[in-house]
């Protein structure tokens, strides 16, 4: 969408990469913040269930596009473990931190691959959520139980961890889909005037 936007406009490669750049910081500076208040308000049960990650990773696929997406859905979950490791309380666990890097790899690059078809028609927003959540979700699903035989994360655990956030993804595909179509329209109006 960003790329969209900027190239209405007729911006220069320079400032299409101070854009996405920024924006990529916002994105995984809201990943590593989300989470830590949904741990303080609603203890750590509250991130498997609620999967606050979740949300800016896939706003930030919709915005920055298939690359940028997939970028900032790894980098997320690395940060957040860098940044709350310097504190003593690692987030999220390491045995957890590949598969989660992968999934919301994931997540943003299907994102991603909508961001031009967003820009045209938000409606195209919700399709792009969802499906990256059922495509996330599965191959998260898939590497644990590829890797289980090595990894404390087994395919039962993984599944119940997707079963305990069935709720909280919906939410997460709800307001990103929201927050997008909005974004979507203010760029639009933008690249207008």
């Amino acid at each position: 969408m960003i790329d969209c936007a900027l190239n209405a406009k007729n911006a220069g490669a320079k400032l299409k990469l101070t854009v996405k750049s920024i924006v990529s910081l916002s994105v995984v500076a809201l990943a590593v913040i989300l989470p830590q208040i949904f741990h303080a308000v609603l203890g750590a049960a509250g991130g498997v269930k609620w999967l606050p990650m979740y949300l800016p990773v896939m706003i930030g696929g919709c915005l920055l596009g298939v690359s940028w997406g997939a970028g900032v859905g790894a980098l997320s979950p690395l940060v957040s473990f860098a940044f709350t490791a310097l504190f003593g309380n690692a987030m999220p666990a390491a045995a957890r931190l590949p598969y989660m890097m992968a999934e919301l790899a994931v997540f943003g690059a299907v994102c991603g691959l909508f961001a031009r078809r967003i820009y045209l028609n938000s409606l195209f927003v919700l399709p792009a959520v969802l499906l990256s959540a059922v495509v996330g979700r599965a191959a998260f699903l898939t590497l644990a139980a590829i890797f289980q035989s090595v990894s404390t994360v087994t395919a039962a655990s993984a599944w119940a961890q997707i079963r305990a956030g069935l709720v909280g993804l919906s939410v997460q595909c709800a307001v990103a889909a929201l927050a997008v179509a909005v974004i979507a329209v203010a760029l639009k109006k933008n690249a207008r005037t």
